[in-house]
């Protein structure tokens, strides 16, 4: 999330269609991003860039050219705020066991790429980690379904379908 308020529109290449991750803001404070596997160049996707180009035309334009600027300050907000104040209270809003958090959205994000079938490599280099075990252990978890159906893919390998055919006409 640090990544995400840091982010100016200068990063944005929308005729590549991508951004450029190159620092974070935490308690205010801007600095470069955690590591130089974090600086990165990132796809954007049409439907996505759309919305940004929209929200371009309705955001606070500040000197620096913040894309998420606090309208109070013209800085960027900070993350903690923003989870206190509104994800957190929309958790328990919809009745969800665990409070939300940033993390929870890298969480669902990995495993949302995973199920949709996205090599481990890509899966490493969208999030930015410097190690893929960070990518596999950290953030690994599979959708249910997921588990099921890849599970069944085996299952049935081993335990071919009996032919009831011959036993329905018998």
């Amino acid at each position: 999330m640090s990544e995400i308020l840091a982010l100016k529109w200068s990063d944005f290449d929308f005729e590549n269609g991508t951004v450029l991750v190159q620092r974070g803001v935490v308690h205010g404070r801007i600095s470069g991003v955690k590591t130089e596997y974090s600086q990165d160049d990132l796809p954007i996707h049409p439907k996505f860039a759309a919305l940004l180009l929209e929200w371009q035309n309705e955001c606070l334009e500040t000197e620096e050219g913040w894309v998420f600027p606090n309208p109070l300050t013209g800085k960027p907000y900070h993350a903690e705020t923003i989870q206190q104040d509104y994800l957190r209270p929309a958790g328990k809003e919809l009745g969800l066991n665990q409070s939300l958090g940033w993390h929870t959205a890298r969480h669902t994000y990995r495993s949302l790429l995973d199920d949709s079938g996205a090599p481990m490599g890509v899966q490493q280099k969208l999030m930015r980690h410097a190690q893929i075990s960070t990518t596999m252990d950290v953030y690994g978890s599979a959708y249910s379904e997921a588990k099921r159906a890849a599970n069944g893919v085996v299952v049935d390998r081993f335990l071919p379908q009996k032919d009831n055919s011959q036993q329905l006409s018998a």
